[in-house]
């Protein structure tokens, strides 16, 4: 189940600026640092990350169409923002989370309570 695009609108806008100034050093949270395809503009996006080999597991509760995925994958990869840190990561496909044999299983037991369909796999460079 992906959550509401008016809710998305509203964490854009309302949320996503506040959770800015933490989530990049809490644990759980994640910043990803990407570029616009179109404008070429430099943007922060807070995501909830978890740890895996190899990078980060992310849970897409919006669902993959995001313009922030988009971005990334158009530029070919970006920064992630994690724990006080900053690492190159490049962006996998999307997949269904109940494929999605990369989630740990704190994320995988969120994944399927709040039936959040899709994950990513960002793979650090």
């Amino acid at each position: 189940m992906r959550l509401p695009e008016g809710l998305a609108r509203f964490n854009r806008h309302v949320t996503n600026p506040v959770q800015r100034l933490w989530a990049g050093r809490l644990p759980g949270f994640a910043i990803i640092e990407h570029t616009g395809r179109r404008s070429g503009r430099g943007y922060r996006t807070p995501v909830n990350a978890f740890p895996v080999e190899g990078g980060f597991a992310l849970l897409l509760t919006y669902g993959p169409d995001r313009d922030w995925l988009k971005n990334l994958r158009a530029a070919g990869g970006g920064q992630i923002e994690y724990r006080g840190h900053t690492v190159p990561v490049i962006a996998g496909e999307p997949v269904r989370t109940e494929s999605a044999d990369f989630l740990p299983n704190l994320p995988a037991t969120i994944a399927r309570r709040l039936r959040i369909e899709y994950a990513l796999l960002l793979t650090t460079c």
